[in-house]
């Protein structure tokens, strides 16, 4: 009994030590959240609402980086890049797999070159047109665009978002050429609506919310195979004759490879309490998303499968790889 006890306590102490002692204090100074898109959009109001949260129970700021660029993946390069210390984190989107699939050259592996630490929320995109547009649905939309193959446009946040990607599925799923116009973020493109510079764009409710309900936008459609919530007059793509059309963006944390295991629990932990918080739950459904958290691994299986899912898509519809 004595030998056994020994040898349990001889691997526990081995399992201690290979833990960085550096792990076991962590966090002992400010962590970086990097996004990759323009401030104010999307992704950076998630970043900063989940790391107000987790700086109160880790004792550290959460400083939160934009760097905007080549759909995210500017970014991600750099987090890919970084020590894996638990210090640099990456605020990634549902752009994060698309760009895999969609870039031949990226300077990391979407999957291989990271941790995954949680999903933070799932949200769905609106297909938006100004208040005075023609396009009073979806079928509007798609009529003009059989007659006129490549005319019709629609804005995006840029090449290599899931933005992008949702409207060339809906080409390929409709049989229709829709002509697509990157913009930088979500802001811009938004003000090319507004400004006419497109008749409609897909967007993620925080962009273009206040403007629906200032009567300068109106939403057509929205991604998601559900209504949502917060329009439930506003029918799915998927009601208006296009069978199975489901797109939803998300949003998550990741740490470079290499990351230890300590650290990632810890950070994983506090993703989920950090979204069980009423004031961020709030946040993040008045946002549109359907909040929840996952494990590491869990999070690494959904990711794998959107990539593979855009890889497809790229096939399919012949998108030049950049």
């Amino acid at each position: 009994m004595h030998r056994r006890q020994f040898i349990a306590s001889s691997v526990a102490m081995t399992a201690t030590m290979a833990v960085p002692a550096w792990a076991q204090t962590y966090p002992e100074r400010p962590i970086h959240i990097t996004q990759g898109f323009a401030a104010g959009g999307n992704a950076d109001v998630i970043a900063r609402l989940i790391g107000n949260e987790m700086a109160r129970k880790l004792g550290q700021p959460l400083v939160v980086d934009a760097q905007p660029g080549a759909g995210g993946t500017l970014a991600a390069g750099n987090v890919a890049r970084s020590k894996p210390d638990g210090y640099n984190l990456l605020l990634a989107t549902g752009g994060h797999a698309v760009a895999g699939a969609l870039y031949s050259k990226l300077p990391y592996r979407t999957v291989e070159s990271f941790e995954m630490v949680s999903t933070i929320t799932f949200f769905p995109f609106l297909l938006v047109v100004r208040a005075d547009s023609r396009y009073r649905n979806l079928q509007d939309v798609l009529s003009d665009a059989k007659a006129k193959p490549g005319a019709v446009a629609f804005g995006s946040a840029g090449v290599g978002s899931t933005h992008h990607l949702a409207g060339e599925l809906l080409g390929i799923m409709t049989k229709v050429e829709l002509l697509h116009v990157p913009y930088r973020g979500d802001s811009a493109s938004t003000t090319a609506l507004l400004g006419e510079e497109v008749p409609m764009t897909v967007a993620p409710p925080t962009a273009v919310l206040q403007h629906i309900k200032a009567g300068k936008l109106r939403a057509i459609a929205v991604s998601s195979a559900q209504r949502w919530a917060q329009m439930p007059d506003l029918p799915t793509i998927a009601e208006q004759g296009v069978a199975g059309y489901d797109v939803r963006s998300w949003a998550g944390v990741m740490a470079p490879a290499g990351t230890p295991r300590a650290v990632i629990d810890r950070l994983s932990a506090e993703v989920a309490q950090a979204i069980k918080q009423p004031n961020v739950r709030a946040s993040l459904e008045e946002m549109g998303g359907e909040v929840r958290s996952s494990s590491p691994e869990e999070m690494k299986t959904m990711v794998a499968a959107e990539l593979a899912r855009w890889t497809r898509l790229v096939a399919e519809r012949n998108i030049p790889r950049e």
